[in-house]
């Protein structure tokens, strides 16, 4: 996979995420966090540069964000989220190939970032609910889910924060064929850590 239109973008943003953003990440249990292998990158979604954050929150990883269908359908768009190795995805009705696609790639050992709330938070609102759909991908690939947490900035002179939780391992917990009501319970895990890492950045 070229990943060379990914790096010059991440190459060539840095400097300025790190100059005027100044990020702080925040990892659950005091310990920097570092997953190698495949896995899911579950966050809360902010803004149009969430994906910036994710990627300063987790430096050490080439990450591919699913994002919405609509941004593939202008030639401008297409070309940069293409380059970017984003994984397009129909909200109302996601098909199998877009499940596949994500599935197989996280079996290639690749992170793979979703904001599951599917639009921006306003502030004050409570997360949004996740969705079922992410718990069963990461149960097929039988890769972790790694929860993570942005923190909107009140002013524009603060520091953004980001807090990265342990992986959820659902195979480990779980096995490889839990049940609904089991995987219900898995979506409200991931929902109860993302509120904890959002009391970790106050």
């Amino acid at each position: 996979m070229n990943w060379l239109f990914y790096d010059f973008v991440k190459a060539t943003a840095a400097p300025g995420l790190l100059i005027g953003y100044r990020p702080k990440v925040l990892y659950e249990g005091g310990e920097k966090i570092r997953v190698k292998t495949g896995m899911m990158v579950v966050a809360n979604h902010i803004g149009m540069t969430d994906p910036m954050y994710v990627m300063a929150g987790l430096w050490y990883r080439r990450i591919r964000f699913v994002c919405l269908k609509s941004f593939f359908e202008h030639r401008v768009s297409r070309f940069f989220f293409t380059g970017f190795r984003c994984i397009p995805i129909d909200r109302d009705n996601v098909g199998m190939d877009t499940f596949r696609e994500i599935v197989e790639a996280m079996k290639a050992d690749q992170a793979v970032a979703i904001f599951p709330g599917g639009h921006v938070e306003h502030a004050g609102s409570a997360i949004e609910e996740f969705k079922a759909g992410m718990i069963l991908m990461a149960l097929q690939a039988k890769k972790p889910i790694v929860p993570v947490y942005l923190k909107r900035r009140a002013r524009w002179y603060e520091r953004l924060r980001i807090a990265v939780g342990q992986p959820i391992d659902i195979v480990a917990r779980y096995g490889e064929r839990p049940k609904m009501s089991e995987i219900e319970e898995i979506a409200r895990l991931v929902r109860e850590k993302e509120e904890e890492l959002k009391a970790l950045t106050d």
